[in-house]
């Protein structure tokens, strides 16, 4: 194990922080593409978007499985030193690095609305859900092996919670950070320390 103080962010609060950001915009997208006919017409539109949304969905949750599956097999324990980052600086974080791509993404799904009605947005929202699925399985994982899976945040950050410079994870108890298995909120109204080891 390395030595040395580093911080660890959440593996499911990194998976799941994009999902809001695209369910919403995207749902907008859905609803304004609604109001235009585009080239297809909206009942040709809506059903596709509705096959994009469901295609979507199980493709974002059913990619990259096996890595994270690995990347927690064996996973060593956090040491003491480690600083475990908040859940909302997680997600605060992802937000700022992506807000333009994320901007962009609406204003793509917009304009695709005046060829293909609602397909844009309904493609971005059945991402989100995918991501939350995804998530939720993750939660699973955790509550089924009694352990929090963290991830380097400097690694993370080049290329999500399970790219390639990503080379392991690292698990401290159930009562470490301030978020629950899954990476949802807590819901207890008692949140744990973000730092200096607690629930370790």
């Amino acid at each position: 194990m390395e030595r040395g103080a580093y911080a660890l962010a959440r593996v499911a609060v990194v998976v799941r922080a994009p999902a809001g950001w695209l369910w919403w915009p995207g749902l907008l997208a859905a609803a304004i593409g609604a109001l235009v006919p585009g080239l297809t017409g909206r009942t040709i539109g809506v059903l596709a978007g509705a096959a994009l949304f469901v295609i979507a969905a199980f493709t974002v949750f059913a990619v990259r499985r096996g890595r994270y599956t690995a990347l927690a097999g064996g996973a060593p324990r956090a040491g003491k030193a480690v600083i475990l980052q908040d859940r909302a600086v997680t997600i605060r974080v992802w937000r700022r690095a992506h807000r333009w791509w994320l901007l962009l993404a609406f204003l793509a799904a917009v304009a695709w609305s005046f060829v293909l009605p609602t397909t844009g947005g309904l493609l971005m929202a059945g991402a989100a859900v995918g991501l939350w699925a995804k998530a939720l399985w993750l939660g699973h994982w955790e509550r089924e092996h009694n352990a929090l899976l963290w991830v380097r945040t400097e690694s993370a950050a080049r290329g999500g919670a399970a790219g390639k410079d990503v080379r392991g994870y690292l698990t401290t108890g159930e009562a470490a950070g301030d978020a629950a298995p899954g990476g949802g909120r807590i819901r207890t109204g008692a949140r744990a320390s973000s730092g200096g080891g607690g629930g370790r």
